[in-house]
Parts: C-alpha cells; sequence; structure tokens
C-alpha cells in the first residue's frame, strides 16, 4: 500500500487496468453480442431498466461479477450501508441511506426522526398560520439542485405555495428570485452543509435587506436555515427553532434526503417528501439484496464502464422523455460528474483509465431537434439513458402516444441504423442520376451499433422520482468502487473556491494581485477597484 494511504481501506486498491479481473472483463466486452437481439430487463423498486441494446452476454454477466469481487464490493456495499468510512479522504461515513430508511439506523435514529418530525411539525405550522404564500429558497449545488428537481418535476400544474430559487452569484439571479413578491409573505430559506459557501451568503443578506426595506419589524422571523453547521446560522441571526440540521456524513449532493426537502414539503406537502423517500429505501433494498445479476444499480454502472472504458465513449447523453425532468440533467451531471471526476485512486496515484464521462442531455422531444443528429450520424456519438413514464398524467392520451413513439423509434434508429447499401433503392426512386442517387444516400446513412438504456417509470410520482435517484446513486457509487477512486469528495471545487476568494479582494483592492498567469492578472486590473 503506498505510504500515507488511509490504513482503512481493507485491501490495497490495485490499479485496475493491470488487474486480470479487468482485462477479462474487457476481453468479454468486446466479444459480447450488441446487436441488442435480446431482451433484457431488470425490474427495480418499481423501476424497469432495459438493457436489451448494450453489450450482454453470459460471459460478460460472469465477468462483470468476478471484477466486482476482485475489487472487494460487497465490503464496500455493506460499509456505505452500515455507516462505516466511506469517504477516506474526509475520514466520515456517506450514509444518505440512512436518512429515508422507515427505520434508521440505531446509532443516528434518533436525530434522523427527531429532524424529520421538527420539518413536518414545521410545515403543518405555516399550513395552520397561512403566513405566507412565497417562499424564496436560497441554496446552490446539492442544497439546490434537488429540491428544485422535485418541486418542479411534481409541482408542475401547481404548487402550495410559489417557490423560487436562487442559486447564482450573478446579482440578475437573486433580482429575479425576490422581485414582484410581497415581503410580508414571503419566506426566505437558507440552504447551506457548511453555512460559508459564498453565494448562498451573499444571497441571504441581499434577501434580508430586502426584507428590512420593505418595513418587516424583525425579518429574522422570515428566515429559515438548513445546515450541517447549525452554529454558523445561529451567529447570522437565525433564530434556532428555525435552524432545521442535517449532518456531515451527508454530502451535499446526497442530501435531498435530509431536511434539505424542506422546500419539497413547503411546495407539495409532507406527503411528497415522504414518497420520495419511501421510492429512494425501495431502491436501497433492491440494491442491498438483488442478486448482482438482476440488481438495476449494478448492472447500469457495469454497462457504463463497459461503454466508457472498452468501447471508448467519452461521454453519456441523458433524454428524458417526460418535459416534468426539465432539471434531471443538471441534477446528474453534479452527481456524476463531481463524484466520479477524480484522477487519482484511493491509494493516490494515478488512474489507470478514464474515470467518470461528460454527462449532457435534455428532455426529449427537444433533444431530437438540438443534438441528436450528432448522436445518430457524428463519428464519435455516445451511450443514451432514455427515461420515460409508462402512464402520463394530463388529459392528452394522444400526446403521450406519441412521445412514447419518439421515445422508441429514437433508440432503435440509434441500434439499428441504416446503411447506405439500403439506402441506395430508396433515393434511386426520386433520383433519376443513380450517381447522385449512390452520394446522397451515402449522406442519409446512419451507422447504428449505438447503445443505450431505457429506464420506464409507472408515472412520474413522489415514489418513482426517489427510486430514480437512488438508481443512479447506487451506480456512480458502484462505478467508483470498480475505478477505485472515491466518489464523496470534491477537492477540485475546494480549490477553485480558495482562488475566488483570494480574487475577490484583489478586486475591491483589499489585497495586491500577485503570482497569477498573464490573462488573469490583466482581467483582475481591469475590474479592480470598480464599484
Amino acid at each position: 500500500m503506498m505510504e500515507g494511504a488511509p490504513t482503512y481501506l481493507p485491501n490495497p486498491v490495485e490499479p485496475l487496468a493491470g488487474t486480470a479481473a479487468w482485462q477479462a472483463f474487457a476481453e468479454a466486452a468486446r466479444r459480447a453480442d450488441r446487436s441488442g437481439g435480446t431482451l433484457r430487463v431488470l425490474e427495480a423498486a418499481g423501476l424497469s431498466v432495459d438493457l436489451s441494446t448494450q453489450a450482454q452476454s453470459p460471459e460478460l454477466l460472469a465477468a462483470g461479477s468476478a471484477l466486482l469481487a476482485a475489487r472487494d464490493f460487497d465490503a464496500c456495499r455493506e460499509r456505505l450501508l452500515e455507516g462505516g468510512i466511506a469517504n477516506c479522504t474526509e475520514n466520515r461515513a456517506a450514509w444518505h441511506t440512512a436518512l429515508r430508511a422507515e427505520e434508521p439506523p440505531g446509532r443516528v435514529a434518533g436525530r434522523i426522526v427527531a429532524e424529520r418530525d421538527r420539518v413536518r411539525a414545521f410545515v403543518r405550522h405555516l399550513d395552520a398560520e397561512g403566513r405566507f404564500h412565497s417562499v424564496v429558497h436560497i441554496g446552490i449545488g446539492g442544497s439546490d439542485w434537488g429540491p428544485k428537481l422535485v418541486v418542479s418535476a411534481l409541482g408542475y400544474a401547481g404548487t402550495r405555495r410559489q417557490l423560487r430559487f436562487v442559486s447564482n452569484i450573478d446579482g440578475h439571479a437573486i433580482e429575479a428570485g425576490l422581485i414582484g413578491l410581497d415581503p410580508q409573505h414571503t419566506l426566505v430559506v437558507v440552504s447551506s452543509k457548511s453555512f460559508t459557501t459564498t453565494e448562498t451568503m451573499h444571497n441571504a443578506q441581499c434577501a434580508l435587506q430586502w426584507l428590512r426595506e420593505a418595513g418587516i419589524a424583525d425579518p429574522w422571523s422570515h428566515v429559515v436555515a438548513v445546515t450541517a453547521n447549525p452554529e454558523a446560522a445561529q451567529r447570522m441571526g437565525v433564530a434556532p427553532d428555525r435552524i432545521f440540521t442535517f449532518w456531515d456524513w451527508a454530502g451535499g449532493r446526497y442530501s435531498v434526503w435530509s431536511a434539505i426537502g424542506l422546500p419539497i414539503a413547503l411546495a407539495l406537502g409532507a406527503e411528497a417528501l415522504d414518497g420520495l423517500l419511501q421510492g429512494a429505501a425501495a431502491m436501497d433494498e433492491h440494491f442491498a439484496q438483488a442478486p448482482l445479476e438482476h440488481n438495476a444499480p449494478v448492472q447500469l454502472a457495469l454497462t457504463g464502464l463497459a461503454n466508457r472504458n472498452v468501447f471508448g465513449y467519452p461521454s453519456v447523453n441523458i433524454a428524458p422523455y417526460d418535459a416534468r425532468l426539465l432539471h434531471l440533467v443538471s441534477y446528474l451531471q453534479q452527481l456524476e460528474m463531481e463524484s466520479l471526476g477524480k484522477s487519482v485512486d484511493l491509494e493516490g496515484r494515478p488512474v489507470t483509465l478514464p474515470t467518470g464521462p461528460i454527462v449532457w442531455g435534455m428532455p426529449g422531444t427537444d433533444g431530437q431537434h438540438t443534438f441528436f443528429q450528432w448522436l445518430h450520424q457524428g463519428p464519435e456519438g455516445a451511450p443514451v439513458d432514455f427515461i420515460i413514464c409508462r402512464e402520463a398524467d394530463h388529459p392528452y392520451p394522444e400526446h403521450h402516444r406519441l412521445l412514447v413513439a419518439n421515445c422508441l423509434a429514437q433508440r432503435e434508429a440509434l441500434l439499428r441504423g441504416k446503411p447506405a447499401s439500403a439506402l441506395e433503392a430508396e433515393v434511386a426512386a426520386k433520383e433519376s442520376d443513380p450517381a447522385r442517387a449512390a452520394w446522397l444516400a451515402r449522406h442519409k446513412a446512419h451507422p447504428g451499433g449505438r447503445p443505450s438504456s431505457l429506464i420506464v417509470l409507472p408515472r412520474l410520482t413522489a415514489h418513482a422520482m426517489g427510486a430514480l435517484l437512488a438508481l443512479y446513486e447506487h451506480k456512480v457509487f458502484v462505478q467508483g468502487v470498480v475505478w477505485g477512486i472515491n466518489p464523496f469528495d470534491q477537492w477540485g471545487v475546494e480549490y477553485g473556491k480558495v482562488l475566488a476568494t483570494g480574487i475577490a479582494k484583489e478586486l475591491s483592492g483589499d489585497a495586491a494581485g500577485e503570482g497569477h498567469d498573464p490573462s488573469t492578472a490583466y482581467w483582475v486590473g481591469q475590474w479592480r477597484g470598480r464599484k
């Protein structure tokens, strides 16, 4: 084991590329069937996960299980689910599964249940009081994407209160978040794990000033905080009974299951938050108990590893065929790219294979008119995760039929393709010149053979949403185990924050700028001292 490596790692983590288990997996993937000729659908927590058009074979299935065994997956999963040190670089658990368990684990049960009860009691109190008609939620990253996704998806047809989400330090964001609201009837929710996040703290101060300027005698009576640092919230001025807590073992991008979900309950009712937790807990149970060959997060992860490291795809496209899932791509971008964008393994050595792919996309059918051309005919292409609901919640059945048709058709087209030889007769029927017909057929040809997964929700309920998000969480964890990296830290983000703090002081004239590259130094000089 490398000097300085964490002593609590159960076994040395070998560089992945050189292991016999990886080489056997990669060889099995190369030999696997990629024609989509065999139906392969996994059922998990009410979701159907169709991997039929991904590489598959009995040999690959066995090699995947052997790879997981070689990477000590069972012990890693147990450590995650039982609150062991899963986040080794910060020496703490990553116990988000405890937050959504119906009966949380004993050593944290009291705190979790108490905070759940506080959140729900607070929402009932506000409902009975009828005082706040609008909520401005201030947070960024993991404190923002989860609640924003759930509220926009499940509250598409209306919410109990008007909710506005403010995240960016760009002043236009807080201006848009406050404009047109009645301060007398507006509640401000400030969510930050550390309660030191620059964007959140500055936006919170703007909201407080807005309340003061409106003549609110006690602006703090309009403010609640959600944080893992309640002392900092109290120092800021938030009343203790208005501070909802979670804990350092719940990472920001995994925190929607905690009191960070307060905006969900305020907008949709506590039952929506409860349904979200129940759906995630059902996926946790599946992840913990389902045999590996039928375990949806595990198989989705292994499929992603083959696509990234065997077939060489640098990105994965997320295509939710549901307009309500507008923010799902951004949520998954943070979950996957912040978790898996690592260049050293647990031992501190450079990784020997590329890790997390680029995650991108937008809802279908908009994506078909935006980037699907590249997916079909671009030389690289990308695997696609298609996501759709079996049943719609609107009164327009023909719309849903066309939505499903487009989803299935795009997936089939990516798989089947259409060679120029098959197109020549079609084109020749419209073109009298054979040479032009052959030339045009080459332009219209689709290579095909492009992998995708199809995830089908019964309908877009809180339970289904919770299961979907937990599915991706566990997929990311499995990939982290195989790559031998820590999916629960984000040191790259932290470094940028440090640099920004110093540059902000330089821009205000409180510090001398030095040590910058020429471009940064030039632009610091351009903005220095401006009001």
